[in-house]
């Protein structure tokens, strides 16, 4: 388990690992994206009860899927910077929660864009949409504690742990349209099932949501080496490319 999560532990194997992916994440980046705005715009058919107005799926799912994804890698960061005290953890805290919060707010505001043409409303409290807005809250929380933690160390551990009893709301936003009557529609996406979606529509939404993916790492692989470059006052290891 430790050799796993070694290259967290050092900054300099993070450093490098992470200058080596980056033009890779890059480059699948420009791809998917490419892939997934060409086939929502133009090569998806339109729904045939919502028309047009459907192809903001390809936006509102991604974030809303990466809204839940961010949180659950904090999550897992906080347990292994607890465990293991691991410090990298805590910058993929820092520099995650910005993010999460970013992508919540967009799901939040894509879905109610949605929601007004298809249920008349901008806004109604149902159980996906409720779960969904208490998330953008639990980052608020975050970011603020974050700006006001006072002794370092003892924050971070704190911060850690409100991070894991904020966990969770994520099972109860992906199961509330199963654990209540909601106006939300079910999972389009599927694990174990075959998607409710077809292929035509469905192959542009998967590239969407690896574009938006590979955002993520490329963005919080940038301000993470930078924060390491600026918090070191000899980096000469940052030369080294082994």
């Amino acid at each position: 388990m430790w050799s796993l999560i070694t290259p967290l532990a050092s900054p300099k194997k993070f450093f490098n690992l992470s200058r080596r992916f980056t033009p890779w994440l890059t480059l699948f980046f420009l791809l998917t994206f490419t892939y997934g705005l060409i086939g929502a715009l133009l090569l998806a058919p339109a729904d045939y009860i919502q028309s047009d107005a459907f192809r903001i799926i390809y936006v509102h799912a991604p974030c809303a899927f990466l809204s839940l994804f961010i949180y659950t890698t904090m999550a897992i960061a906080a347990f292994t910077g607890i465990v293991w005290r691991i410090k990298l953890a805590f910058l993929v805290i820092r520099h995650s929660a910005p993010l999460g919060a970013s992508f919540t707010f967009l799901a939040l505001l894509t879905g109610s864009l949605w929601g007004k043409p298809m249920w008349g409303t901008w806004w109604i409290w149902d159980a996906r949409l409720t779960s969904e807005l208490i998330l953008l809250f639990l980052y608020l929380g975050i970011l603020l504690f974050q700006s006001a933690i006072a002794q370092k160390q003892n924050g971070e551990r704190a911060l850690a742990i409100l991070i894991l009893v904020g966990f969770i709301d994520i099972p109860i936003i992906h199961y509330s349209v199963y654990w209540w009557n909601t106006l939300h529609q079910g999972a389009t996406l599927k694990l174990f099932a075959p998607s409710t979606i077809d292929t035509s529509m469905l192959y542009p939404l998967l590239a969407m949501i690896a574009a938006f993916l590979s955002y993520y790492a490329i963005v919080l692989f940038l301000r993470m080496r930078y924060e390491l470059t600026a918090g070191c006052a000899n980096h000469h290891w940052l030369q080294d490319k082994n």
